[in-house]
């Protein structure tokens, strides 16, 4: 395994690892994969937003969630941010809030 995943917080490692079973499950065959293939593993199950920012997009029998991550230099891929979607768009403020700890974390 070439990557390394780290979390911005331990608040959301236990948010991640909180999440309903069949997405939780997700996160994990997704993550593994990108351990060794590397962040961006194409659609359907990451997106690129830009500027260093992509999703994990998961989808299971609960429902649906993200989880925005970016890489640093060294093969590290550090997540962000998660969130559980209720519209269809991804909402403007938890981009934002991906996007903020990018920035902090890219210092």
């Amino acid at each position: 395994m070439d990557y390394t995943i780290t979390y911005y917080s331990a608040a959301l490692q236990t948010e991640i690892m909180s999440l309903p079973e069949t997405l939780q499950a997700r996160y994990i065959g997704l993550t593994a994969r990108m351990m060794v293939y590397g962040a961006n593993l194409g659609e359907p199950h990451t997106k690129a937003f830009g500027d260093g920012l992509f999703e994990l997009r998961l989808k299971g029998a609960e429902g649906i969630a993200r989880v925005f991550y970016c890489t640093l230099v060294g093969r590290q891929i550090v997540m962000l941010h998660c969130f559980v979607k209720k519209t269809q768009k991804t909402p403007l403020k938890e981009r934002l809030t991906a996007q903020k700890r990018m920035m902090e974390v890219k210092l």
